[in-house]
């Protein structure tokens, strides 16, 4: 069933993104809803659903019953700050995600981006992010 409801729906592809976040952002808004959907969260970011409750600390259900509930919401908001903030360093959204899931970062025990917004260590991680951009840049 989960394998199920990480599929794309007919018809529905996940676009190339490069720079683009307002695309990005309408993308992860899947209908009239004000909230992030997380199933098309995990197709972006190539999750299935049980992982990404595991990561917003909630139930496997609560995902699928209540996407819109304030810990899965909270969570997903985090994921796509830093994902923003990593964008204008990274210079793709498609990389930024890369950098998100797959970078250790030594400054933080060499624990990924994703791990450290599941563990709620978002303001710091966008700190980080600020700070390199700010070596870039001056």
């Amino acid at each position: 069933m989960i394998a199920a409801e990480l599929a794309v729906p007919a018809g529905e592809a996940v676009p190339v993104f490069n720079r683009n976040f307002d695309v990005f952002m309408a993308f992860l808004n899947a209908d009239t809803s004000p909230s992030i959907s997380p199933k098309r969260f995990g197709l972006v970011f190539r999750l299935d659903m049980q992982t990404l409750a595991a990561q917003a600390h909630v139930h496997r259900n609560t995902v699928r019953l209540a996407p819109d509930s304030e810990a899965i919401q909270s969570h997903l908001r985090d994921a796509v700050r830093v994902l923003r903030a990593a964008t204008d360093i990274c210079g793709s959204i498609e990389k930024a995600i890369y950098w998100f899931k797959n970078h250790p970062l030594p400054t933080f025990d060499y624990k990924t981006p994703q791990t450290l917004v599941s563990e709620k260590r978002t303001e710091a991680l966008i700190r980080y992010i600020q700070s390199l951009q700010a070596g870039y840049t001056g």
